[in-house]
């Protein structure tokens, strides 16, 4: 039998102008995630929220974007992705410039659910489309490498951008700089980026979408109140909750003709790791940025906009990284290149357990250089085995579980290792006997609340913050340890997965069954 291979059309000006439009929600959505936790103090002092309500502030958002990604990626490809694109961006753009005025702790924390709503239909929707513009394998790899390193560059740039902001204008511009960015997409969207959606999609199954939601939101939930609340028993309660309901979502589609999500594509190697890689490389990243700000701002002592621009190197190292992995697979697998990626990042986490952190930020910023070149390399190709698994009209629908690794790699890494940081840092705590103990219970909470003790300690204050960074330093080192093994065993396993010769192939179906390989 003789096999026909059909020239794929390669993008020009025109496909590439829509990547540059694409990119604009990836970079305010990642750079919204991290510049938000700078505006906290300002927040605090404007609005006098409860602790209660500070918390969901910042909660709210993950978990509404979490419960609602793999919903909105299958309405995307029944309704098309650039009309919920355009949807989402002229949404979450109105509801920023509201949240940036609003009065209350609780509009605010109504605007940043909106603010969920609508970033869950932009985020999987921009994935998708580069599936459907990019059709060249090479061209697509290329693509991914942008869009990847707008999302991790826009986390790092989170800080730089939300202390400019902030030190020279209130805490609303922080959610004010949506209207600006989101403009450009919704003018230049319609002109440069093609529609595209599934053109048999069946119908929209409204229990699905109630089970997806009711899966993500309470894992993610309970992640947040076992580890940063420390509420084990709540969290894992709701945990169990989403696992139950997950369950049912997974029954649900097996039997649905039309499903929300095509279980078949986890029958694929290269699907199941990419995701895998994805959610390991957001724990990695996002955990090392977790310590990293703190380090910086309260051991280091550098000011919030100084302390992102140190960041810069790694950041750019995670973009050009992505490139690397691009030209890195035309003489290598996609696995040895992933592999390594991953390796590397397990490497600059040995670093930051090995060095002495006290000498000064140089090495861990190395460290870090290292973590976001591995991440840069491994998430590339994680994302273009991902799509490539995928038919291109279930496009939206694989991109939505793409995101959710994301996601979920997002809140582990925050949630889990600053958890872990946060135990290890209380275990080696050891602060003077004379200290008040209403000071010594601030100290004991946190670097930040140590910080605030040593302030008002007097005589003692030098002690109690040498004692606090002492005990802050030794959970980066433990920490990181941990991060070591976790992201080298994490790697064997996902070079045993990728091992099939499947991996690295594209799935083709005609309807509904068992993957068809090509």
């Amino acid at each position: 039998m003789t096999t026909v291979l059909t020239p794929r059309p390669t993008a020009g000006a025109r496909e590439w102008a829509a990547l540059a439009v694409l990119m604009l929600p990836v970079l305010l959505v990642s750079v919204d995630n991290t510049a938000l936790s700078f505006a906290l103090p300002s927040i605090s002092r404007a609005l006098h929220p409860s602790g209660e309500q500070l918390l969901w502030i910042v909660d709210v958002y993950p978990l509404v974007l979490a419960g609602l990604l793999i919903p909105m990626g299958g309405l995307g490809d029944r309704i098309g992705r650039r009309r919920l694109l355009l949807v989402g961006g002229t949404g979450f753009a109105a509801v920023s410039a509201a949240s940036a005025f609003a009065p209350t702790a609780e509009l605010l924390v109504a605007g940043r659910a909106a603010m969920g709503l609508f970033g869950a239909m932009l985020m999987p929707a921009t994935l998708s489309l580069l599936r459907n513009i990019f059709l060249d394998p090479g061209q697509r790899r290329v693509a991914i490498a942008v869009w990847a390193g707008g999302f991790s560059g826009g986390a790092a740039l989170g800080p730089v951008v939300g202390g400019f902001l902030l030190n020279h204008f209130w805490w609303g511009s922080v959610f004010l700089m949506a209207v600006p960015v989101l403009v450009p997409l919704l003018v230049l969207g319609p002109l440069l980026v093609p529609e595209s959606r599934d053109p048999r999609p069946g119908p929209l199954d409204l229990a699905s979408v109630v089970l997806a939601m009711l899966t993500m939101t309470p894992v993610v939930y309970g992640i947040k109140a076992a580890t940063a609340s420390g509420e084990l028993f709540d969290g894992l309660l709701s945990a169990a909750f989403g696992v139950l309901f997950g369950l049912l979502f997974v029954r649900r589609q097996a039997v649905l003709e039309h499903p929300m999500l095509d279980l078949d594509l986890f029958r694929h190697p290269g699907f199941t790791g990419g995701v895998t890689v994805n959610v390991l490389g957001n724990v990695g990243l996002m955990g090392f940025l977790f310590m990293l700000t703190q380090y910086l701002q309260l051991v280091v002592g550098l000011d919030p906009m100084t302390a992102g621009l140190t960041m810069v190197p790694g950041l750019v190292l995670t973009v050009l990284a992505g490139f690397v992995a691009v030209r890195a697979v035309r003489r290598l697998v996609p696995r040895t290149v992933i592999v390594g990626g991953m390796l590397l990042s397990a490497g600059g986490f040995l670093v930051v357990a090995l060095a002495d952190l006290a000498a000064g930020p140089v090495v861990v910023l190395a460290a870090f250089c290292l973590v976001g070149a591995g991440i840069g390399l491994a998430e590339t190709l994680s994302n273009d085995l991902v799509l490539a698994a995928a038919p291109p009209q279930k496009a939206g629908a694989a991109s939505a579980i793409s995101e959710t690794g994301y996601e979920v790699g997002a809140v582990l890494g925050t949630a889990v290792l600053g958890g872990l940081l946060t135990a290890f840092y209380q275990r080696h705590l050891e602060l003077p006997a004379a200290l008040d103990a209403g000071a010594a219970a601030t100290a004991h909470e946190t670097l930040g609340g140590a910080v605030q003790a040593a302030e008002g300690a007097g005589s003692l204050g030098p002690a109690v913050q040498e004692a606090a960074v002492a005990a802050f330093t030794a959970g980066m080192h433990w920490t990181a340890l941990v991060m070591t093994a976790l992201v080298a065993l994490a790697a064997l396993a996902v070079a045993r997965v990728l091992r099939s010769p499947r991996a690295g192939s594209a799935v083709v179906r005609p309807g509904r069954g068992r993957p068809v390989r090509t």
